[in-house]
């Protein structure tokens, strides 16, 4: 079966840096879409950046220039490099793939930014 794993969300300085790590399981990693989405407190499940089986890649504005996703598909891992973050990336951090028509989802991992 599908299986997401995220690690590497902790609490961290505005202006500082974390990487996200989510490892996949249970599909052919190489050929799918990847995305990473968050979640703050009371509001929305929002996209945040995706990773396409062919590299592409596509960012919310609100992270554009300072988060960047990439893959690595002989260890059937994406990644979330965050840097420069603020206290507005406070949120729930969350992989994820499509199948057909439903999404798959990790645990999550949180990443609170202090001022």
């Amino acid at each position: 079966q599908v299986r997401l794993v995220e690690s590497g969300g902790g609490l961290v300085q505005a202006g500082g840096s974390l990487r996200l790590s989510c490892a996949a399981s249970g599909f052919i990693f190489s050929i799918k879409t990847m995305y990473w989405y968050r979640q703050a407190p009371g509001k929305q499940r929002e996209l945040v950046a995706t990773a396409t089986s062919e590299g592409s890649t596509n960012y919310a504005e609100s992270v554009k220039g300072r988060f960047t996703i990439s893959r690595d598909n002989a260890k059937n891992t994406v990644y979330l490099q965050m840097n420069s973050l603020k206290p507005e990336d406070t949120a729930v951090y969350y992989c994820a793939v499509r199948r057909g028509a439903d999404y798959y989802w990790g645990q999550g991992t949180q990443v609170t930014v202090s001022s």
